[in-house]
């Protein structure tokens, strides 16, 4: 089966602002999109009333994908756009779905005045629970958010990529979201920011003050780990150039902080066995709820 990039789609300005980027990204890839359209059951008083009834609701929900596509192929030429419309509850149609792609791409909802991004239910239960890459992406996103400005300070997609964004764990690399990571940069030809933030551990916190030089040799430590654990990719992918980073502080508010400057922040989702919940770890939550660059949630083991 041709492997395929799927983008999630309601007709909401934050869906259709995935489907744009999700376009993009698979002339990037080279692959065929396919836009995905969740018709989810209604209940039959709702079903029968006038204004809902099911002719209306077949006609709509065939109306905005075919109407979405149709842009698309416009906008996005040689990219080959397909649409589906899929039953069943939201996130778990959208999860089977995404089973044979390279990656889900869905919209968030844009928190104004807060300069991030609003994940709901849906979302989280998709990143929680889907085997393959999810992005997700902002309302309002443009491509040229993803882009250097130009000489004159003005946003434009035809300036060199912003640096892809990676948060590790240096204590716990995987490999899985660092190659992900490497070749989203290389596809866009751009660099690699890696950034590993930690915690002091608490009984250091009072000895600190005091001493320095112990504080400064932590910092090393951290600089090191994090060094070493990005060796073998450096040598995996020579042609990207990578700036690592290990500054203390919360993990989540040091990526929300650097993906101002990211055309793309990549971060990790230990994979969770259990089917209940959408437990998906603090620094993720952050990142997804606050970050303003697209941010793209690599399963792993």
């Amino acid at each position: 089966m041709v492997r395929t990039v799927v983008a999630g789609l309601d007709g909401s300005p934050e869906s259709r602002a995935a489907a744009e980027w999700a376009a993009r990204e698979a002339k990037l890839l080279g692959l065929p999109l396919r836009i995905v359209h969740v018709r989810e059951p209604v209940p039959d008083p709702l079903a029968q009333a006038p204004l809902l009834g099911p002719e209306t609701q077949q006609h709509w929900s065939e109306r905005v994908p075919r109407e979405a596509a149709e842009g698309l192929r416009l906008r996005h030429p040689g990219v080959e756009v397909t649409t589906e419309q899929v039953h069943g509850a939201t996130a778990d149609a959208l999860i089977r779905a995404a089973e044979d792609a390279e990656l889900l791409v869905l919209g968030s909802r844009g928190m104004s005045g807060l300069g991030g991004f609003m994940v709901g239910s849906v979302g989280l239960a998709v990143v929680a629970h889907c085997a393959q890459p999810v992005v997700l992406v902002r309302a309002g996103e443009q491509a040229a958010d993803e882009h250097r400005d130009d000489p004159a300070g003005i946003p434009s997609a035809a300036t060199p990529y912003r640096p892809v964004l990676l948060g590790l764990d240096a204590a716990h690399p995987d490999g899985t979201v660092i190659d992900f990571a490497f070749e989203a940069a290389a596809r866009r030809g751009t660099g690699l920011r890696v950034l590993h933030g930690w915690n002091l551990p608490p009984y250091y916190v009072y000895g600190l003050a005091a001493d320095a030089q112990l504080h400064d040799e932590i910092v090393r430590q951290q600089a090191a780990l994090l060094h070493e654990a990005m060796r073998p990719w450096r040598q995996k992918y020579p042609h990207i150039e990578v700036t690592e980073e290990s500054p203390s502080g919360s993990p989540g508010i040091r990526l929300v902080d650097a993906a101002r400057d990211a055309s793309l922040a990549v971060i990790g989702r230990r994979i969770r066995r259990s089917p209940f919940g959408a437990h998906i770890g603090p620094v993720a939550h952050a990142v997804l709820h606050h970050c303003t660059a697209p941010v793209a949630v690599v399963a792993h083991d």
